[in-house]
């Protein structure tokens, strides 16, 4: 299994995850606001199970391999190594405390590549600590959300004689930005969807600063100022910074560099008004304010300001463009003699494609299917047309703003879907069509344009069928729906616009869900998770398909559902289109469920990899893949208002 951990860069709120932790004592104290996102540099590892010892083979951001380190899977032994420090603490850490929580046996780390700085405010040995607590959620199945994997790795980093803050271990939300709001023990966090590209540069400033007596100098402002200057840094780590936080999350979604270059500005400012009297020995800072005020780089940059504990240690610059990225850091690294790093926060890529499978032989349904495939079953919308169930199918996708459709049909079948979308009826049948229908025909060989027909030549399950598709989609997201459901929607936003809205908040792959009674669970697929926003979305922890009712209600029930109901999955996707990677990985080893290659057990290792979020859908699903759920639909579909 191969694992990556970028480091972590605070963009916004430095301090405040350990000044908001003071409210467990003081609750005047405001509370800790911070936006934090991966860099696109880390730690690259694979990893696999061991028997009885735990293994960490590193490799230094120069190349070199130390010799590797080594413990027993023991919690005295892991304890003690933790506690003496060093490099190889950090991993033992996290080992220690995975112990303590779960049932586990030995695990082998090699990182065989880093390209992350060390001691740059990059968070270098969180991300040390992220990829150990990531290894074990993964080789041993700990089902634990990113969140979950978050909070192991602070606790593994605190076992050792490291006081890190609660920032740090944010590296764990990967390249996706972030807010997290400190209110003493408890942390929230908000993920931030990024709708339009953005450029920085991160610089070494090849200084020197002294982040003990930085960190030591601010703690004394808490947990009470007694003083003009506690007051002051209080305010600036509170309110100042929560009125800052708060503008700068939005302008960041939107892409606004311009905006965020001069916030990151006002920041520097407050801070050196407010915080730097505090400390001044380390917080005057004369190579960062040199650095930001440099007038070589003022053409390509709408602002900066420093990294981390601040003073002479690192500074992030938000740039104009690509380009401009490109310029500042030739000018720093050529010029100025320092040392850089370009970090860009890519927007979610909107979902344009939309694959629909309809190669199945239909064979629940026979005989009827030797005569007409299941897709091509005749159904009344809602308005009183008759149309058949992939045309209603494609319009859903269509409504949810899609430019391109795939239908994945047997070879055989193909001629069978090019009359219906790109043919038009001889002109004696059109001329006899009322003015309505001619309208609509015209409309449906317009949606013709938007048609890709595919083929499967063998069907060899439904994760088989999704991967026929791969040269198609490319590396972009898309939506999949199941060629044999058809979706009403409750509200005026389609079931797919649904999911699509929920995609591009999240940023990430979603699956659309629905409340199903126990007793019908063994039908479906399922999943079950933590909610983010009560009955609309959550994070995955688990898939399980079509469990049994007792796995069912002993490990799929959901806070907030009746005792009775299950999530189930709606079949609506919108996925990454990582999907393949890993639907290749199982059709290269051929590895089959029930005979077959599955999408589910891909989209839980989807899910441990990138996250998932759960969708549940404001609306209906209709079957049509067996007789009775057909025969409901027919009555039913046309209904539903």
């Amino acid at each position: 299994m191969q694992l990556f951990v970028p480091g972590r860069i605070c963009l916004f709120g430095e301090h405040s995850d350990w000044a908001g932790g003071y409210r467990r004592i003081n609750a005047d104290i405001e509370k800790g606001y911070a936006i934090i996102t991966g860099t696109n540099q880390g730690l690259y590892a694979e990893v696999r199970p061991h028997p009885n010892k735990f293994i960490f083979r590193p490799c230094l951001p120069d190349g070199t391999r130390p010799e590797p380190y080594e413990a027993p899977m023991e919690r005295s032994e892991l304890l003690r190594i933790a506690q003496e420090g060093g490099f190889f603490s950090y991993a033992a850490g996290v080992a220690y405390q995975v112990m303590t929580h779960y049932r586990v046996r030995g695990l082998e780390i090699d990182n065989y590549r880093t390209d992350l700085p060390v001691k740059k405010g990059l968070s270098s040995s969180a991300a040390v600590c992220v990829l150990t607590a990531r290894a074990f959620n993964q080789t041993y199945d700990l089902k634990l959300t990113t969140r979950g994997e978050m909070e192991i790795a602070y606790m593994g980093e605190i076992t050792t004689p490291s006081r890190c803050g609660r920032l740090d271990q944010g590296c764990a939300y990967g390249n996706r930005p972030v807010m997290l709001v400190f209110d003493g023990d408890r942390i929230d966090v908000r993920e931030l969807a990024v709708h339009d590209d953005l450029h920085m540069v991160i610089v070494d400033l090849h200084g020197s600063k002294d982040t003990v007596e930085i960190l030591g100098s601010l703690n004394h402002c808490y947990p009470f100022a007694e003083n003009e200057q506690h007051r002051k840094v209080q305010n600036y780590l509170g309110p100042l910074n929560r009125r800052i936080v708060e503008n700068a999350a939005p302008l960041l979604q939107d892409g606004d560099s311009q905006q965020l270059g001069l916030l990151m500005k006002e920041a520097q400012a407050q801070f050196d008004e407010n915080v730097t009297p505090a400390c001044p020995s380390q917080l005057k800072a004369p190579k960062l304010h040199w650095l930001l005020a440099h007038p070589a780089i003022q053409p390509f940059i709408y602002g900066g300001k420093g990294v981390g504990s601040q003073g002479d240690g690192t500074a992030q610059l938000i740039c104009r463009d690509a380009a401009a990225q490109e310029q500042v850091c030739d000018i720093i690294n050529k010029e100025l003699q320092l040392s850089s790093l370009k970090l860009s926060i890519t927007a979610a890529r909107r979902v344009r494609k939309a694959l629909i499978p309809a190669a199945g032989f239909g064979t629940r349904l026979f005989p009827a299917t030797k005569a007409l495939k299941k897709e091509l079953f005749p159904v009344i919308d809602r308005d009183g047309r008759a149309k058949p169930v992939i045309l209603a199918i494609v319009e859903e996708a269509l409504s949810a703003g899609i430019e391109e459709i795939a239908i994945l049909v047997q070879p055989s079948d193909k001629a069978l879907f090019e009359e219906i979308f790109c043919m038009p009826p001889p002109i004696e049948h059109y001329n006899k069509l009322s003015a309505d229908n001619r309208k609509y025909c015209d409309r449906l060989m317009e949606i013709g344009h938007h048609i890709t027909l595919l083929t499967q030549e063998q069907q060899e399950g439904f994760g088989h069928a999704v991967y026929c598709a791969r040269e198609w989609v490319q590396q972009e997201p898309f939506l999949l729906l199941l060629g044999d459901h058809l979706y009403h929607s409750n509200t005026a936003e389609s079931c797919a616009a649904q999911l699509v809205k929920a995609y591009e908040y999240a940023g990430r792959s979603v699956v659309g869900l629905m409340t199903t009674p126990l007793a019908d669970v063994q039908h479906f697929g399922c999943a079950t998770g933590i909610w983010k926003e009560p009955g609309r979305l959550l994070d995955i922890t688990e898939f399980a398909e079509k469990p049994d009712r007792e796995y069912a209600e002993e490990n799929l029930a959901m806070e907030g559902l009746p005792d009775g109901e299950r999530l189930t999955v709606f079949g609506q996707y919108i996925l990454s289109p990582r999907i393949f990677e890993l639907l290749e990985e199982q059709i290269s080893s051929n590895v089959r469920e029930r005979g077959e290659f599955q999408l589910t057990s891909c989209l839980e290792k989807l899910r441990r990899e990138d996250g998932f979020t759960g969708c549940l859908v404001d609306g209906r699903r209709f079957d049509i893949g067996y007789p009775a759920a057909y025969r409901n639909t027919v009555i039913e579909f046309g209904k539903a208002r």
